[in-house]
């Protein structure tokens, strides 16, 4: 079989700090800094300057390109068919840094690559891919954001899983020692566990679901509050990743028949990972799902969550006073513990005392005093709550208003002085001081102590790489035209198409929309006379332009989520 012809162009290597500097890209100083990096690290030139971020990739990407007489491809806005880039198997792709990105006429293949003169893998994909290969350049990052997103590392996870599999079928795994063993890091269940937390990183996951079946191990990833299945391997394999994860966690590997519970703290990348841990005893083993939580410090400022800014000016109002009780309200998984964080991190400053008491502790701050509640020891909520009062604090965080005695112990706290942060379980925000009354609590305490009510719901924000105009169907306009009234037709509706950048399911990432509740003098008159009804109806009143309707409304009119979404998340307004 003749080799398949390779395109010209010049290969020829060149002196990248030159020409940057001659392209007023970084200055000589700066090439230095990056050259003495270089040294000290062993990377590339280009890379240095990256992490020193004097350039960015895509300036590296367009510069080779230019130097070489190639096409530099922005992979980012490029369209990529998931079974063209499989021509390349996914091992080879992370190798040699390369992308199959379209076919040209006559056969050819288009395949990006960060480092186009480095014949030796232009060679040898070549020959992999048995046609003419035409390079173009492509930035890195964007290449191996490109790659976890197309092969979703299942080639990986699924060749781990075999070689895992193998080693239980003959008996060679030897998982007591998994936690000491020097080799540990290369059994191949450790191995596994690494390659599913890398893909969950780079998919943005909110949970990894481990389910025994009877004929196979379910791997599901939640996603923009959607579950998808990961993988399927050899149900065989179950034991030794749920003990693996059990070492991980410090949870006692012979109990199976109790339900356990734990956590863990992991790097992946530049990305550290704190990992809550469930085990359940199943028909067929032991189901896990872990909740990832990273520590990212953007997301712990309220500043950048985007709550409304009227809504936004009322709770730093409320977060400012010295006193009262501050509710965030909403089902599992709405983001209420990041809410309540992000409000931590204003206030925690060294002349102020924060104390909070969670099940679990999800995110560690540092300056705060936070502790754990444990039922197992009667270290309950209400327990811990009253000790916090003895301990002078000014702030205290509660995890959750689980019972009265909770709740009774809060109110008291807001009422003597503390401000006092927690979350409830209710369907909306009007609701709420209601809700306290129903769990056992006095008139007063509800109308005085109460200050502030936040509820919020997650949407789903439409991928913008494939937006496109979407007519409204029949019932959306009713919905529509009942809610905006005159409004309607202002503006364009639209709608995820789909595409590789988001796994063609049209939503990429989330957003909140939130619904206020403040404790006018009106409100508290009504919830100390326990008029019900009359509360409700006034705080609807009242506060109409902060509703979870209105936020989903205000989202679907900027372009970022769908009529279909909007209606899902202001169901229960």
């Amino acid at each position: 079989m003749d080799r398949p012809a390779a395109p010209t162009f010049n290969a020829a290597r060149f002196r990248l700090g030159e020409v940057l500097i001659s392209r007023a890209l970084i200055s000589e100083t700066q090439l230095q800094q990056a050259l003495a990096m270089q040294k000290s690290t062993g990377r590339k030139l280009g890379r240095a300057l990256v992490d020193l971020k004097l350039v960015t990739e895509a300036q590296i990407g367009a510069v080779v390109a230019d130097q070489m007489g190639l096409e530099f491809v922005d992979l980012a806005q490029r369209e990529l068919d998931p079974v063209t880039v499989k021509l390349l198997p996914e091992v080879r792709a992370r190798r040699f840094r390369a992308l199959v990105i379209g076919r040209l006429p006559g056969g050819a293949l288009e395949v990006g690559l960060v480092d186009p003169s480095d014949m030796v893998a232009f060679d040898a994909l070549s020959r992999l891919l048995g046609t003419t290969v035409q390079p173009a350049v492509v930035a890195e990052d964007a290449l191996l954001a490109a790659i976890d997103r197309i092969y979703q590392r299942s080639e990986e996870i699924s060749s781990l899983a075999r070689e895992l599999a193998a080693d239980v079928g003959e008996g060679v795994l030897n998982l007591d020692s998994l936690e000491t063993s020097s080799a540990a890091e290369e059994a191949p269940v450790v191995r596994l566990l690494h390659s599913i937390f890398q893909t969950a990183v780079a998919r943005d996951v909110s949970d990894i679901h481990i389910e025994p079946q009877e004929r196979q191990l379910q791997i599901r990833f939640r996603i923009d509050g959607v579950m998808q299945v990961q993988s399927a391997p050899d149900p065989r394999i179950a034991g030794a990743v749920v003990q693996r994860l059990k070492l991980m966690s410090s949870l006692d590997i012979s109990e199976k028949r109790m339900p356990q519970d734990g956590r863990f703290r992991l790097t992946v990348g530049p990305t550290v990972l704190d990992v809550r841990i469930s085990t359940l005893p199943t028909q067929y083993g032991e189901a896990v799902v872990m909740r990832l939580l990273t520590q990212h410090a953007d997301r712990m400022r309220l500043g950048v969550l985007g709550i409304p800014e009227p809504i936004l000016k009322r709770l730093r109002a409320a977060l400012a006073s010295p006193a009262g009780m501050v509710l965030v309200t909403g089902p599992t998984g709405s983001g209420k513990t990041t809410t309540l964080y992000a409000a931590l991190s204003e206030l925690n400053t060294p002349a102020t005392k924060i104390i909070t008491v969670e099940d679990p502790v999800e995110y560690r701050l540092p300056g705060l005093t936070q502790v754990q509640v444990n039922e197992k020891i009667d270290l309950s909520f209400s327990r811990v709550l009253r000790s916090c009062l003895r301990q002078d604090p000014d702030v205290i965080l509660v995890g959750e208003m689980r019972d009265q005695e909770t709740a009774e112990i809060g109110l008291r706290a807001a009422l003597t002085g503390h401000l006092v942060l927690s979350t409830l379980h209710t369907n909306d925000a009007a609701g709420t001081p209601m809700r306290l009354r129903d769990m056992g609590l006095a008139p007063y305490m509800v109308a005085l102590g109460l200050r502030l009510v936040i509820a919020q719901r997650l949407v789903r924000t439409i991928c913008p790489n494939c937006r496109v105009p979407a007519e409204p169907a029949a019932h959306e306009r009713e919905w529509l035209g009942a809610d905006l009234r005159d409004a309607h037709g202002r503006y364009t509706a639209f709608r995820g198409a789909g595409c590789s950048q988001c796994h063609d399911s049209g939503h990429r990432g989330r957003m909140a929309v939130y619904e206020l509740v403040e404790m006018t003098p009106a409100l508290v008159h009504l919830a100390n006379q326990d008029d019900q009804p009359g509360f409700v109806a006034e705080a609807r009143r009242a506060f109409a332009d902060f509703t979870l309707r209105r936020g989903a409304l205000a989202l679907v009119a900027e372009g970022r989520t769908s009529v279909a979404e909007a209606m899902r998340v202001s169901a229960a307004d």
